[in-house]
């Protein structure tokens, strides 16, 4: 009897002592930056952009989801390590600088999926227009969310 008792009470002491398992729901926590291509002449309408590549400034890397694709829109990565992230479109060899500048606020959002990066104050620029024509808009408050896209290029 006092056996079972003993096996009882360690084994009530091991079930209480162990945590739930969570699971991060929201993937990634962290959001990108969403661009949609517009026509320049029909701004209502979408255009695709041939023969893209996109190339990260700091690094020269290509973005292997976007090297020589043909696509109305695009998903990109800011860098929670700096406070402005470039990006080099390129259009059939034609290249197009994109800058954007940010502050980085650090969000709790739970023990299992961490800290996410909050982006505030965005300034978006494009010192080398060649084949975009406009975008808008020229800066945007916060970026916490992947719903729709946050910024519209004309080309």
């Amino acid at each position: 009897m006092k056996q079972t008792i003993l096996i009882l009470l360690v084994s009530v002491a091991l079930f209480s002592a162990c945590e739930k398992d969570d699971f991060c729901t929201q993937n990634p926590v962290t959001p990108r930056l969403i661009i949609r291509f517009y026509d320049d002449t029909n701004r209502e309408t979408t255009k695709r952009v041939q023969n893209l590549v996109i190339n990260s400034e700091a690094n020269s890397d290509t973005i292997a989801r976007y090297n020589g694709v043909s696509t109305d829109s695009i998903v990109i990565p800011l860098n929670p390590n700096a406070l402005e992230t470039v990006y080099n479109f390129s259009k059939d060899g034609v290249v197009n600088q994109f800058s954007i500048n940010y502050d980085i606020q650090e969000e709790y959002v739970s023990r299992s999926c961490g800290y996410k990066i909050v982006y505030k104050n965005l300034e978006f620029s494009s010192p080398t227009n060649t084949w975009f024509t406009d975008f808008t808009p020229k800066t945007l408050l916060n970026l916490n969310d992947q719903t729709t896209a946050h910024v519209q290029v004309f080309h």
